[in-house]
């Protein structure tokens, strides 16, 4: 089974282009942090297709949080020297905003709320 899932943000705004027949190609790099690492931080690229690629151009920007699901693929070839050359690429097949539009409006502020703790048996009918 070849199944990647990652959460992170995007580094910058989306790359798209179309192929000659029509499709689109949507790229971008995603910073994830290690977990349990502190001040960790792995980039990576990836690349859409289709109607992914689509909804990656129309709905995603530099610093949104998002979830995706997809596969690595190899990128092996033989350069003009002869020499084999090992490479890889990230596919999205699917992707998920991992936060509300409003956690990423400010995402680096802390919470104001005044919450309070409540009791569950406050206002119950019974004693």
């Amino acid at each position: 089974m070849n199944k990647v899932i990652m959460m992170g943000r995007l580094t910058k705004d989306p790359e798209t282009r179309t192929t000659q027949d029509g499709k689109a190609i949507t790229r971008f790099s995603l910073a994830v942090d290690r977990r349990y690492v502190k001040e960790a931080t792995d980039f990576f690229e990836m690349t859409t297709f289709g109607k992914t690629a689509e909804f990656a151009a129309k709905y995603l920007k530099k610093g949104t949080k998002i979830l995706t699901e997809g596969s690595v693929q190899n990128n092996n070839y033989t350069n003009k020297d002869g020499q084999k050359v090992y490479g890889f690429s990230f596919v999205a097949d699917s992707i998920e905003f991992a936060e509300s539009k409003a956690g990423r409006a400010d995402a680096k502020t802390e919470d104001t709320h005044d919450w309070q703790p409540v009791d569950a048996m406050d206002g119950l009918p019974f004693n």
